[in-house]
């Protein structure tokens, strides 16, 4: 079969064949073949080492944009958490019974003042804050 003109390889024969992992072939629409990138990048080689040059080096550009897009998402539900740990904490131990709506948006607005300072001296003392007034 292999002599002949006609033979051809495809992804999902060779899959069929090999009983091979980490390499999916879909069809119909949004279908192709999808690989682990190790093997992407092998197959890449046998295109051109140029090609793989690049691809690897697009890879670890996504990599490190999908790993800073998690640190933020992980920060902001932190600071979800943080914030009715500290909005209950106000509300148990700050606000007197009987005060006006006004009043206790006063408290919660004060609290939240002296957490952020706190929390801008910190990032000062790490030096992670960048400089707002000259």
């Amino acid at each position: 079969m292999s002599g002949s003109n006609s033979f051809s390889l495809t992804p999902q024969r060779w899959i069929e064949s090999t009983n091979a992992i980490g390499i999916i072939a879909k069809r119909g629409r949004y279908g192709g073949t999808y690989a682990h990138h190790v093997i992407a990048f092998e197959f890449a080689t046998w295109l051109s080492s140029e090609f793989k040059f690049y691809m690897i080096n697009e890879y670890l550009h996504y990599k490190a944009r999908e790993h800073e897009e998690v640190s933020w998402t992980a920060k902001r539900e932190l600071a979800k958490i943080n914030y009715h740990i500290h909005t209950s904490a106000i509300s148990r131990n700050l606000v007197p019974p009987k005060l006006t709506r006004n009043q206790i948006n006063y408290i919660y607005a004060s609290e939240a003042d002296v957490l952020n300072i706190a929390i801008q001296q910190m990032r000062i003392l790490e030096g992670t804050s960048t400089k707002l007034i000259e």
